[in-house]
């Protein structure tokens, strides 16, 4: 069963939507992404589409959000350019996602459908693999054993 919140956190939504709106234009920036950090701070970020397969919005995001010296996401959302609302993540995405944040919660759905799923990203990704360097004992410093 996905867990839910009541509280969808509507400037988070508008921020996308807003970055959507002014900076996804033509085909290569098509997606726009918002986080909210630990500290209260929106980061926002678009896709940067390619044949090859560029990152999604939500990618950039992780990397954005670095670099702005938020390393912890609470919640994030993904708008659709061309007024196409709130886009759920893909199955890449909610793979990356759970790697880096396993507690973070995602704005899914559409027009009043739409809400947040809780407790934890592995609710989107269900018997999801599980990346074994972020799973390490904590008696251990590197993933094959050695110190």
């Amino acid at each position: 069963m996905t867990g839910r919140t009541d509280h969808v956190d509507r400037e988070l939504i508008e921020a996308a939507a807003r970055v959507a709106r002014t900076r996804c234009r033509g085909d290569d920036h098509t997606m726009a992404a918002a986080g909210r950090a630990r500290d209260g701070r929106i980061i926002t970020a678009v896709n940067a589409y390619h044949f090859t397969g560029g990152p999604c919005a939500e990618l950039v995001l992780i990397g954005t959000a670095a670099a702005q010296g938020a390393y912890e996401l609470d919640t994030v959302v993904a708008v659709g350019d061309r007024d196409r609302g709130v886009v759920p993540p893909c199955g890449r995405c909610r793979q990356v996602l759970l790697d880096y944040y396993p507690a973070l919660r995602v704005i899914v759905g559409a027009g009043d459908r739409v809400r947040t799923v809780a407790i934890a990203i592995a609710d989107l990704l269900p018997e999801s693999y599980v990346w074994a360097d972020h799973q390490l004992p904590a008696d251990r410093t590197e993933p094959n054993g050695t110190d």
